[in-house]
């Protein structure tokens, strides 16, 4: 698909996807005319992407650890950076830090929306 309909149905703009071909994150085919010809396990990658910078990874960490996200063609290969290692751990660390403030607040909503319920009947 082109890069439009590529947008449309990742809803990531096209200059966001632009900037992810540029930082090397996708590769995009080409139609003959040199279009950008996005793949749906290009549009996949894309929503990965999108997932790790809203949950503030830098792009330089995610270029390191996405092809393990995605099952890339070099998954699994060892990074020795020790202060590569400490940033993704750190970053995994507030990632879990904030799914359990999620689930408070999704425990925290179900439990008033049980009052409200037993008030409705």
């Amino acid at each position: 698909m082109k890069i439009g309909e590529a947008s449309r149905v990742s809803g990531v703009s096209a200059r966001s996807l632009r900037h992810y071909e540029d930082e090397g994150l996708i590769v995009p085919g080409r139609f003959g005319n040199g279009f950008r010809d996005y793949c749906q396990s290009t549009i996949d990658r894309v929503l990965v992407i999108r997932a790790l910078l809203e949950s503030g990874l830098p792009v330089r960490l995610i270029r390191e650890v996405l092809p393990g996200l995605t099952g890339g063609s070099d998954a699994g290969a060892p990074v020795s950076c020790v202060e590569f290692l400490h940033e993704v751990r750190s970053y995994r660390d507030r990632l879990a830090a904030r799914v359990a403030v999620l689930r408070d607040q999704q425990a925290a909503l179900d439990t008033y929306l049980e009052q409200a319920h037993a008030t409705d009947r």
